[in-house]
């Protein structure tokens, strides 16, 4: 018992000493550890850093972060890393806890809650330059509320953007940061539009819109004589990247003042709205408009739309030659260029790049002084090619039957799916010792160079002259797009024909005629006396253009042949014109009489169309010298027997070589 005794006593000596001398070592002694902060607030998977702080036995402190060991005592509501990065693992309190050796360590409280979320509102909206947006931050699970900033432009603390003035359209953003956890945040787009800008056109009636977004979108334009703009322009897209776009408001009357704005439809589904303004449309002189009347019978309603004019002058050559007008009359566009002599507009069609195709040109022979020209609505020529052009063209070009040398343009042209141009042009030949005018039809392409042409002196009997040496007068083309084929009708032979062309790589034979002597037995009508003749403006009127179909055309009804021994009307039995509707079987070579307007007594010896409208009706235009209330009339009448008027026009002074409705000046719109 005594040596035990002994030995621990040693025990406790050697440790005294070994204490004395650290006490009196020259190395200090870490002593104790803290943590700051001594509490701390993060979310499921979000962090919070957590430092330790080292007090020495010389009095000195350091970071003690890296030193120390941290433990949570509870890994479900938040696990902790060496250097002190707590991560959140679920809601609740853990206790934080930092020890170093020979120390006692310390704690701190950590508690979890439900992650912050945050989200803001209108997430994309659409201002103007200088206006004021308002924007919500809504948060979840955050009680400190959140700070605004924006990339432009000004935001206060209540979310409250003011867009920055000026001249110039941006795209902002605006975001809002949590207080709680500023790791989260959100944001919002605002595209700032500049004003739009109003100008005048060469056209007293255009104006020019012009707006430039930043971003992608559509535009557009409403228009109107108050501020409830009840017409509206097509959609043309913003430029990749944004940029302007610049867009004719036409429609208007003259001489009016016009209330418009402009419409940008973003990308992403955003609106904006640009402030109304005002413009005037200047007046027309008296002596450039043409007199026209309009009536609506009681009780009906016409198909909406605009006409499209394409007026012959009887006399002064300063009226409108080419005009559109409301329903009521009105004219809402016209172009008059500098013509030739008796020059004037055969054939106009609206295209698909929102402009207008015309054909000019006079008679005797057709195509005589012929232009064509695509005009914009603002009267600004885009393209055109003379006759002379045109031949300088035939004479380069090497496709077969191209070289040949033309009067010029006339009556009518197709417009290609393909973007090609299907054009009439009259050619003069020499035929025992007389000068013969047939026509030919040319396929221009894209750039108007000739790729194909066909000439009636190649497929047709020459010495067929029923009106004399003017021996084919072609009046209109149409595409044929289930065959890929042509149909034109030939006023002077009396005669509809399809010719194989095979989008330019047909035979060129004719596949048949129609008419008086062509290849087709007349159905429920009368050989000869119910065939058309000297017929303008044949067109497919049923969804398909071949196999059987329907077609419809104005018979003009000049030199009507009553009988079997050749007698024409004009003589004991007045001519008549009369609009019908043949349905072919190509097959079969029977053309049967669906329905016909016999428009007895009026006799309208040249012009003249007949279409198809949207709401079942038919409507026609004659051209009458004798016609009651002037020179020319336009009918829209029901498809039924008989026929009842919907609505009429009477043109004074000036004939209407076709008068046709359109939806509006812009494709796709229905006005």
């Amino acid at each position: 018992m005594r040596s035990n005794n002994q030995s621990v006593l040693a025990l406790i000596s050697l440790a005294c000493i070994l204490l004395l001398a650290a006490c009196g070592s020259s190395t200090p002694v870490l002593q104790h550890v803290t943590i700051t902060p001594p509490t701390g607030t993060t979310s499921v998977s979000g962090t919070f850093q957590f430092t330790a702080q080292a007090y020495y036995s010389n009095g000195s402190i350091q970071d003690g972060t890296s030193l120390v060991t941290w433990s949570s005592s509870n890994t479900s509501v938040a696990a902790i890393v060496a250097g002190g990065l707590a991560t959140g693992v679920g809601v609740g309190t853990t206790s934080i806890t930092a020890t170093a050796a020979g120390t006692a360590g310390a704690s701190a409280t950590l508690t979890v809650n439900d992650p912050v979320s945050l989200s803001v509102s209108p997430q994309t909206t659409a201002t103007g330059t200088g206006q004021t947006v308002s924007f919500t931050a809504n948060v979840t699970n955050g009680k400190s509320g959140v700070t605004w900033t924006a990339s432009a432009g000004t935001v206060d603390v209540n979310g409250n953007f003011v867009a920055p003035a000026g001249p110039q359209s941006i795209t902002v953003t605006v975001t809002a940061t949590s207080k709680d956890d500023t790791t989260k945040s959100a944001s919002a787009t605002v595209n700032v539009v500049a004003p739009g800008q109003v100008t005048t056109t060469s056209n007293v009636q255009v104006a020019q819109y012009t707006v430039a977004p930043a971003a992608a979108g559509n535009v557009f334009v409403q228009f109107g004589q108050d501020t409830n703009y009840a017409l509206t322009t097509w959609t043309q897209p913003v430029p990749s990247g944004g940029g302007p776009v610049s867009l004719f408001v036409a429609g208007m009357k003259a001489n009016t003042p016009y209330h418009m704005r402009g419409v940008v439809a973003f990308s992403d589904g955003t609106q904006f709205m640009d402030a109304d303004q005002t413009f005037t449309t200047g007046a027309i002189p008296a002596v450039e408009l043409p007199t026209i009347t309009a009536t609506t019978t009681a009780g009906q309603t016409p198909q909406s739309g605009v006409e499209l004019l394409d007026l012959i002058d009887t006399g002064s050559t300063a009226k409108k030659i080419v005009a559109v007008t409301d329903l009521a009359g009105n004219m809402l566009w016209g172009y008059n260029p500098p013509l030739a002599a008796g020059s004037g507009a055969n054939g106009v069609k609206l295209l698909s790049n929102g402009h207008l195709l015309i054909n000019f040109s006079g008679q005797n022979p057709d195509g005589l002084n012929s232009v064509i020209q695509e005009v914009d609505l603002g009267n600004n020529v885009i393209w055109q090619m003379t006759a002379a052009q045109l031949n300088q063209a035939l004479a380069a070009a090497t496709c077969a039957g191209c070289n040949i040398t033309v009067v010029g343009t006339h009556h009518d042209f197709a417009i290609l799916p393909n973007g090609h141009l299907i054009v009439i042009a009259a050619q003069n030949q020499v035929e025992s010792g007389v000068t013969v005018t047939g026509d030919v039809l040319i396929d221009l392409d894209q750039n108007h160079n000739p790729v194909w042409a066909w000439s009636t002196f190649d497929h047709l009997d020459v010495t067929r002259q029923p009106f004399g040496t003017d021996w084919t007068h072609t009046n209109s083309v149409v595409y044929s797009p289930d065959d890929k084929n042509l149909i034109i009708s030939m006023r002077n032979q009396s005669w509809v024909i399809k010719i194989d062309y095979g989008n330019g790589q047909g035979t060129g034979e004719i596949l048949w005629k129609l008419g008086k002597d062509g290849d087709f037995t007349l159905m429920n009508g009368t050989d000869p006396v119910d065939w058309f003749y000297a017929q303008h403006d044949a067109n497919v009127v049923s969804a398909n253009s071949s196999g059987t179909f329907q077609l419809m055309l104005f018979d003009n009804g000049d030199n009507r042949v009553l009988d079997s021994s050749g007698t024409i009307c004009g003589t004991t039995t007045p001519c008549v014109s009369r609009v019908p509707i043949l349905q072919l079987d190509e097959s079969g070579h029977t053309a049967t009489i669906e329905w016909v307007d016999a428009l007895a007594p009026v006799f309208s010896f040249f012009g003249g169309n007949a279409r198809s409208l949207a709401n079942g009706n038919i409507e026609f235009d004659e051209c009458a010298p004798t016609f009651p209330t002037g020179n020319a009339a336009i009918f829209e009448v029901t498809k039924t027997t008989p026929p009842q008027t919907v609505w009429q026009m009477q043109i004074a002074g000036q004939f209407a070589y076709r008068g046709i409705r359109i939806p509006s000046l812009y494709p796709g719109v229905q006005w």
